[in-house]
Order: structure tokens, then C-alpha cells, then sequence
């Protein structure tokens, strides 16, 4: 499917929050293979374009600026009891042919704010003169703006503002909005879809980061667990595992374990590895649930410590039931970035560090000072299990900021609003 963006920007200043939501569109469709076709007006210097614009995949087209030699030069009529200026129709015209040519070749045409702003009122007519030669394209007219009151008159083409065009669906970030959107183009509501912007952390994310994340998802998930530390039994991988497993099992929601591990002389790191799936596996995870950063290869020695510290901020659940610690500095971290804690009790420093951080504790064997512990669950531990997934379920879905945290990065993330809210209107 080729897609064009009809934009008439001038320049790609990221300062313009539309060159921003722009761009993010243009990540989805590149993310899913879809072929993206930039329409900029003459004018927009493209050798300067910075970020995604440079990605080779990109085809752009300039649409023309210019009439008999002279450069069109755009005006603002917002005002819906004005005059437009002599030449209007004429220019109208010329940029309806540069339309039709670079729009025959394409399945559907994004346009942004082409239909709403005063200024662009040239392209909007021009468009609707060239959708003529062009019956087979399907258009999305986004609003990224309050919409505007509809006039009792209005006399064409100022009425273009306000008149909806053949085979066109009408966007607006929010579905608030819609109701004010269908009355501005006199349009059924049953034409006015909601297309939110997204927030691709990605983009602000470390090489590090995203490198892991061409592997792992790490967006989508409900619960995103990252515990990093030497691949020894000392510091219970499975128990980790485990819990999260019932969690999955417990309320049926997407679960990531993700352990930033680095090989320990304790144990041989596969056959560990190996037991740490059973157990997760045993008690409700699959197998693509869990990841070991030491399976990728630039990362079998280690995942490094800034990139870990970056992945607590996309995580929203750390659970540490090591057998013993003399601080557990990877839980002021996983803290500092929001996620909650579930600690071992019967560990004296987690237990202090857990107390002033408001921790979740849980029972595990432990390490004491003179002595061990060794727990003992009843009627079992699959029960205890699943009594604290229940518990910890609830506890993070009524944390308000916990929540907020977590639809942030799944709900609005790029993929989300693709695959949900923009591909599905593409192809209808």
C-alpha cells in the first residue's frame, strides 16, 4: 500500500508540533512496511530534513508553488466573509494538476490540516478539484485544531472550510472532539474517527535501548519486569519467573520479563537459564515471555548499567527475592523510576530498604545474620502464589500514577494507534 502525506509544509522544523506528529507517522508506516509518500510544497528545503525525514525509504514529492514563473504566495482566509484574491482559481488549478500527478500511483492520502486552516484554503480547493482524476484514492482529512464554528453563510470556496469532500473520513485526536468536527464539515458522526497522537519513547531512547527493543517488546506490555544481576541461584531468577507467571495466570494480561544478566562461575549459565523457563513456564508464562539480555549477542556479556537504569523507566514492576543483599542499589533504582516494588522480607537490608520505600513484601529463603531461613507454604506455594498475583494486581492497577505510567507507554505508544486507530481507516 503506498500512502501519501499531504502536508504543503514549508520546512521541517521540529519545533512545529505538526512536523512532530508527522513523523511519528511516518515511524508506523515504515515499522509495518507500508511505502510513505511525503507531499511538501516546492518551497521546503528537504536537504535539510534531520531524523526519521532522512530515512532513505521516504519518497518525496514537491507540489508545485507557482504560476506562470511567479511564486504563489498563500493567504489566510479564515475569515469566512472574506474575498479571496483574483488569482485564486487560477492558482487553485495549477496546483491541482501537480496534485493529480503525484497522487495517481497512491491507495490512500493523509492530509493534515489541509481542510481546516485559513491559509491552506488554496490546497483544500485545489485537492477537491483534483480528487476528480483521482476516484480510486482514499483520503483521511486530520484536524489538529479546536474546530471551528460553521457559519449560518458561507459562499464558495470559503465554504470549502466547511464542506466535506467524496471519499474522505474526517480525524481528530480525540473522540471529544468528533461531535464539533462532524459539524464543522456537516458530516455524520459515523465519518469522524478518533486518531490519538502517540508518544514514542523510542525515539528519546538510548541505542542501547533500542537495539533490545528490535528483539523485545517492550511497549505493549500490561506488566514490564526488568531485574538485572550475575546469573547466579543466589539471586533467585526463578522466583521471579515464577511470580510473574501467576500474574499472567492470575488476571490473563500481557507480562515481559526481561533479565539483564552476565554470566556467573556459580553455575553454568544455560542450564540455569533452562530451569529459570521451567518454573516461569510451569507456573503461566510462554516462552517468548521471558528474555535473557545475554541470548543477543551484542549483549552476552552484560547489558550495560546506564541502559539498565533507562529500562526502569519503560518497567512498572521490579521484584527482587534474592537470597541475600548487603544494600540492593538496583531497587533504589527501579524506585527512583516508578515501579513497584516487591521485596524479600526475611532479607534484613531489602527489608530495611523496603520499609522506607513503601515495598510490597513477599517470603522467600534467606540469608540472615548467624542464620538461614527457609520458607515453608501452605497449602502450597503455587497458592501463595497466586494469592500475592491477586494482591499486587490490584494494588498497581488502583495506583493512579502506576497506571498512568504504564497506558502512557502502551495504550499511546506508536504501535498502539497504528495498528488500532490509523491502519484500520487506511484500508476501510
Amino acid at each position: 500500500m503506498k500512502v501519501a502525506l499531504l502536508t504543503m509544509f514549508n520546512g521541517l522544523d521540529s519545533t512545529y508540533s505538526l512536523v512532530n506528529v508527522v513523523a511519528e507517522q511516518i515511524r508506523m508506516m515504515l515499522n509495518d512496511d507500508v511505502k510513505p509518500i511525503m507531499l511538501v510544497s516546492e518551497n521546503c528545503p528537504i536537504d535539510q530534513r534531520e531524523g526519521i525525514f532522512r530515512d532513505p525509504r521516504i519518497e518525496w514529492r514537491k507540489v508545485t508553488n507557482q504560476r506562470n514563473g511567479t511564486q504563489i504566495h498563500w493567504k489566510d482566509y479564515s475569515n469566512p466573509e472574506a474575498t479571496v484574491h483574483d488569482t485564486f482559481s487560477a492558482e487553485a488549478d495549477v496546483v491541482a494538476k501537480s496534485l493529480i500527478q503525484h497522487l495517481s500511483d497512491v491507495d490512500a492520502c493523509i492530509m493534515h490540516d489541509i481542510h481546516y486552516q485559513g491559509w491552506h484554503l488554496l490546497h483544500n480547493v485545489a485537492v477537491r478539484k483534483a480528487q476528480k482524476s483521482l476516484p480510486h484514492i482514499r483520503f483521511l482529512a486530520f484536524t489538529h485544531s479546536a474546530p471551528a464554528n460553521r457559519p449560518q453563510h458561507v459562499e464558495w470556496p470559503l465554504s470549502a472550510r466547511y464542506t466535506s469532500m467524496p471519499n474522505t473520513k474526517y480525524i481528530y485526536p480525540t473522540k471529544s472532539g468528533l461531535p464539533a468536527l462532524a459539524k464543522q464539515y456537516n458530516v455524520s458522526l459515523n465519518d469522524c474517527f478518533a486518531v490519538n497522537n502517540s508518544l514514542d519513547l523510542m525515539n528519546y531512547a538510548s541505542e542501547e535501548v533500542r537495539s533490545l527493543s528490535r528483539d523485545i517488546d517492550l511497549l505493549s506490555p500490561d506488566y514490564l519486569v526488568i531485574y538485572p544481576g550475575r546469573l547466579t541461584t543466589g539471586k533467585k531468577f526463578e522466583k521471579v519467573a515464577s511470580l510473574c507467571g501467576a500474574i499472567k495466570k492470575t488476571k490473563g494480561d500481557h507480562i515481559q520479563v526481561i533479565f539483564c544478566d552476565f554470566p556467573s562461575a556459580d553455575i553454568d549459565s544455560e542450564t540455569y537459564k533452562s530451569f529459570i523457563r521451567f518454573e516461569g513456564e510451569t507456573h503461566g508464562l510462554d516462552k517468548k515471555d521471558i528474555c535473557f539480555t545475554s541470548d543477543l549477542e551484542p549483549f552476552k556479556n552484560g547489558f550495560p548499567r546506564r541502559g539498565v537504569l533507562e529500562l526502569f523507566t519503560f518497567s512498572n514492576l521490579f521484584i527482587c527475592p534474592s537470597y541475600s543483599e548487603s544494600f540492593g542499589l538496583t531497587v533504589l533504582e527501579a524506585a527512583s523510576k516508578g515501579n513497584f516494588l516487591v521485596l524479600n522480607e526475611r532479607v534484613p537490608a531489602l527489608e530495611e530498604l523496603g520499609q522506607n520505600l513503601n515495598a510490597y513484601f513477599m517470603k522467600w529463603d534467606a540469608r540472615n545474620f548467624g542464620f538461614d531461613t527457609h520458607e515453608e507454604y501452605h497449602p502450597s506455594e503455587e497458592a501463595y502464589l497466586q494469592e500475592h498475583a491477586q494482591n499486587i494486581s490490584h494494588l498497581m492497577r488502583e495506583n493512579v500514577v502506576l497506571n498512568a505510567k504504564t497506558i502512557a507507554r502502551n495504550r499511546y505508544s506508536p504501535d498502539w494507534v497504528w495498528r488500532n486507530q490509523l491502519k484500520p481507516l487506511l484500508n476501510s
